[in-house]
């Protein structure tokens, strides 16, 4: 009965103090019902967000300035003891929240579960049990802010005097914290880096000693470059969970765990950096053996864009762990963002358009080629324009938008070649050795290992004015041009061959003009007439 009987005396005494503070803030919208139109003014002791006030309350308590702590707590009653109560027992068992998850809204985190106005930030116990909580409420100077819930301020008093060992001294102190709880600190970051850092170095060592030929093992390049950055982050995170536990000054645990999260941040991206660069390395190692040096310019240019995107993320979570306000900073750079793309059209359309080859991948380097009316070999496709060598030996730089657009030829990706002669004989030739002619190539086509079969064929196509007119038309199977055109070449000397052989006349490009002689002294008499060739 006592214990109860006290801790209702407690309750009233806190309670009591907490009167004043709240009939001022009720009474001051009657005083200024004019300015009720007009926006609240900036809280100067930064209590306008829950994150606000635990920075701010924990300055004040380092600096022991207790008039200031006094603004953090909605009880009013003796500040300087329900600061002193409050640290104590952060110290020995209680935690706040990291600072990244301490909500940064005015209005709190709405889906806690805990209500519109009130805001869990801690714990008072190891078990997490007794919850440090804040309230949202109004003040006669700065509309409403955050303070240290009266609840929490009665728990605190209640842990503070069942836990009181009467720890004698002053201890010396640097930043508000005792030296000693610096230096446990300190030394378990230290131990607790430098066993990951060995861990992750003896690991290195035994695949260098199990893995034949370590250099070449894609295994072990991945974790070579994962390493350092895994050991570090393993570190901070385990220093956290580790620090959380131990009976120091919140102070110090506070600060130290705050500024780890950069570590935390820090470790992340030099991880996923290397990550980027292994994978690119890889991939850039296949494609220069494939040959296929444009789709290389591309993935260095995707490397670079996603480092820049992952270095932005990484700069803006520190700076946020700092304590620094990005949500307009990260505004500006969208509408400059937009800005700069309606500026660089061309140069965003040459972008696409150099992703647009390299996924469609209508030609490559080496690749003989007509695009619009250019013809010649692709020498570079880079990563706002393409390079094409011409048969004059000019260079033809086509921008990549212009190029993806075009009409494009590829030669070089011809599985056959066609080979189409016409083959014109003169019209002396007697119809049973026109028919022998054709026979005598057919063979020569059905005799060459290079011709496609079937399909090759030697046909009469046509008896004109001038030629008797015999169509080849087949398939020459060739790795590149330059082989096709020595199979041709051969095929054409083994048809000329045989019809020389057979004494079959080629026809030539020419006319015969019959001239009639006219006798004018008498019109019986038949002209001569005599062939002139042209």
């Amino acid at each position: 009965m006592l214990r109860i009987s006290r801790l209702h005396l407690i309750g009233m005494v806190l309670l009591a103090g907490a009167v004043p503070g709240r009939a001022q803030s009720q009474a001051a919208p009657k005083a200024g019902a004019s300015a009720s139109s007009t926006k609240p003014p900036t809280d100067i002791y930064g209590r306008d967000t829950p994150r606000g006030t635990v920075s701010g309350l924990l300055s004040a308590m380092a600096e022991r300035d207790y008039s200031r702590a006094g603004r953090y707590f909605e009880a009013k009653a003796d500040v300087r003891r329900l600061t002193e109560e409050l640290q104590s027992v952060l110290d020995r068992s209680g935690a706040i929240d990291p600072f990244v998850s301490l909500s940064n809204d005015p209005q709190g985190n709405l889906e806690d579960g805990l209500g519109a106005n009130i805001e869990r930030v801690g714990s008072l116990s190891r078990t997490g049990d007794v919850p440090i909580l804040l309230t949202r409420g109004g003040t006669a100077t700065a509309g409403n802010v955050w303070r240290v819930a009266l609840k929490t301020s009665i728990a605190a008093r209640r842990l503070h005097e069942h836990r009181n060992t009467g720890k004698g001294g002053q201890p010396i102190e640097i930043g508000g914290a005792a030296v000693g709880d610096w230096s446990t600190l300190l030394g378990l970051a230290s131990l607790v880096f430098l066993g990951f850092y060995v861990v992750s170095a003896g690991i290195l060592f035994v695949m260098r000693r199990t893995i034949h030929d370590h250099e070449r093992s894609r295994t072990y390049r991945v974790a070579q470059a994962a390493m350092p950055p895994v050991s570090l982050f393993g570190a901070t995170l385990l220093f956290q969970l580790w620090a959380g536990s131990l009976p120091v000054s919140i102070i110090a645990r506070q600060i130290l765990l705050r500024y780890l999260g950069v570590f935390a941040w820090i470790a992340l991206a030099w991880f996923f950096a290397r990550m980027i660069d292994a994978v690119a390395q890889l991939s850039i190692n296949r494609l220069k053996g494939l040959e296929r040096r444009q789709a290389v310019s591309v993935i260095s240019l995707v490397r670079r864009a996603a480092k820049l995107v992952l270095l932005f993320i990484a700069v803006v979570a520190v700076l946020d762990t700092f304590g620094i306000d990005v949500t307009t900073g990260v505004a500006a750079l969208g509408i400059g963002g937009i800005a700069l793309a309606l500026g660089a059209q061309k140069t965003v359309e040459n972008l696409v358009g150099s992703v647009t080859l390299i996924a469609d991948k209508p030609v490559q380097v080496g690749d003989f080629c007509k695009v619009g009316d250019v013809v010649g070999t692709v020498e570079d496709v880079g990563i706002r324009s393409t390079r094409i060598r011409t048969l004059e030996r000019t260079v033809v730089t086509i921008p990549n938008g212009d190029f993806s657009a075009r009409q494009i030829e590829n030669f070089a990706r011809r599985d056959s070649f066609l080979f189409n002669p016409i083959i014109r004989l003169e019209h002396g030739i007697r119809s049973d050795k026109l028919l022998a002619t054709l026979h005598m190539m057919t063979e020569i086509l059905e005799a060459n290992e290079h011709i496609i079969k079937p399909g090759a064929r030697a046909r009469l196509k046509d008896i004109n004015l001038s030629s008797v007119d015999i169509e080849i038309f087949s398939y020459i199977k060739a790795e590149d041009f330059d082989e096709s055109l020595i199979i041709r070449q051969d095929l054409l000397l083994k048809i000329h061959a045989s019809l020389e052989k057979a004494k079959v006349p080629i026809a030539y490009a020419t006319q015969t003009v019959h001239l009639k002689h006219v006798d004018t002294d008498s019109d019986d008499v038949p002209a001569e007439v005599s062939p002139i060739i042209t």
